[in-house]
């Protein structure tokens, strides 16, 4: 079986169809993928979508987002998913590394990631990739400026 990663440029509607799957792996509460929600991210500049292909078949994805602030250019990888059905080729080893490659061969001092607890398996991958648990905590504000209920 073979595995190739590549940046997605096209909102074909292979592409948004495969995506909507790998999407509603990923979170059962992020809105359906619409053809103008994946144009908008391809365009974005800060956004490099990786796709990732076994045996042709597109079975993952992962979004590097890289930032400019004033201590230096950074990066995030962000909505890492393999289809379930592929998951144990590889796939996630292979779009993390051309995400890190990409974002050091563009000047990014620092690339992060986040990953629950309870996913043991991605979180061993991350290691072995080089990948340091940070001594931090992630704090989400869903609705800035208003009241917690």
């Amino acid at each position: 079986m073979v595995v190739e990663v590549r940046q997605l440029r096209d909102a074909t509607d292979a592409i948004v169809a495969r995506l909507s799957v790998l999407v509603g792996q990923l979170s059962e509460s992020a809105p359906p993928l619409t053809r103008d929600r994946l144009v908008e991210v391809l365009r974005c500049p800060c956004n490099t979508v990786l796709g990732a292909r076994l045996d042709g078949e597109l079975v993952g994805m992962l979004t590097l987002v890289v930032f400019p602030l004033p201590t230096g250019l950074r990066a995030w990888i962000e909505d890492v998913v393999v289809d379930e059905a592929a998951r144990g080729h590889g796939i996630a080893t292979a779009l993390t590394r051309e995400a890190v490659r990409i974002a050091h061969e563009g000047g990014v001092r620092s690339v992060d990631l986040t990953s629950r607890p309870s996913r043991v398996a991605a979180n061993r991958l991350y290691e072995s990739l080089g990948f340091e648990l940070r001594d931090s905590r992630v704090y989400r504000a869903r609705r800035v400026g208003q009241p917690t209920p």
